[in-house]
């Protein structure tokens, strides 16, 4: 474990699986390089795949917000990021 509490290594690409909730599944979405390191190809954040949870949650990512301790309104994902298309869009 390095200083930053992490392991350092291939920090740029990870890979999740997503199943069910009407989602289009059988897929990829995107590409790495040939040793995994970069995203070469639709790189996804962070913020789509949230925003693809809270969508089949049935949370409008657009509008909703939700007070922060200081009572200030925030958005459930940052820079209003968009469900990713490829698994909402038949």
């Amino acid at each position: 474990i390095s200083s930053n509490v992490g392991r350092d290594h291939w920090p740029q690409v990870n890979c999740a699986l997503m199943a069910g909730g009407g989602m289009q599944h059988g897929q990829v979405i995107g590409a790495t390089d040939r040793i995994a390191a970069e995203a070469v190809s639709r790189p996804v954040t962070f913020g789509e795949v949230y925003a693809t949870l809270f969508r089949h949650l049935g949370i409008d990512v657009n509008n909703a917000t939700i007070t922060d301790l200081n009572g200030r309104p925030q958005y459930p994902v940052e820079d209003h990021a968009q469900p990713l298309a490829e698994l909402v869009n038949a």
